[in-house]
């Protein structure tokens, strides 16, 4: 039972392929002579090495399982960044079109400002020259007016000289006793 517990504690040195395991960064003894004095022998230059056990069935289904909840682990973690980065491009592309969006309001409300300004002040010179040629149609109306007023009166001026004449005329035959040449009407019929 003991040899169980050690054994759990003992950490693995199977490589795992989706862990990396850290490379040695100190260079491995290479197996070159060097002189030697005479009289003692050479030192082995190679570290002993434990001799490799092979694990168990038990703790190889246990080293096993391990790896594959690391994997899962790892895979998740891989996961969850993907995600993280997902959301922060798309949050950038939202805020990104939310701004040009914005951008594309305001120089819309801009330019329809300056056309209601253009707009107002063609309907204000609209309005004075309306307002010019209703002065000008009410001088002429006027003016109209004032001539056939004239004409009226020379017609009328006419006639009461027409009728005078003719009073004068009816008169001088009266007098005379002549009767017209030109007869208006027939009264004899």
């Amino acid at each position: 039972m003991a040899d169980k517990e050690k054994k759990k504690v003992e950490p693995s040195s199977s490589a795992d392929p989706m862990v990396a395991q850290p490379k040695s960064t100190t260079p491995e003894p290479s197996n070159t002579t060097t002189a030697v004095p005479p009289g003692k022998a050479p030192a082995s230059t190679t570290p002993e090495r434990p001799p490799e056990k092979k694990p168990d069935p038990e703790e190889q289904r246990r080293l096993s399982d391990r790896d594959i909840a690391l994997a899962h682990v790892e895979q998740e973690k891989r996961l969850s960044f993907i995600k993280a980065w997902e959301e922060s491009e798309k949050t950038k592309a939202q805020n990104k079109a939310h701004k040009k969006l914005t951008a594309l309001d305001a120089w819309e409300n801009s330019k329809k400002a300056s056309l209601e300004a253009k707009l107002k002040e063609i309907e204000e010179e609209l309005e004075k020259k309306k307002a010019e040629y209703a002065e000008k149609m009410k001088n002429m109306v006027a003016q109209i007016h004032k001539q056939a007023e004239e004409k009226r009166a020379m017609v009328q001026a006419r006639r009461g000289e027409d009728i005078l004449n003719v009073e004068e005329k009816a008169a001088k035959y009266r007098a005379t006793g002549y009767t017209p040449k030109s007869f208006i009407g027939c009264f004899s019929c």
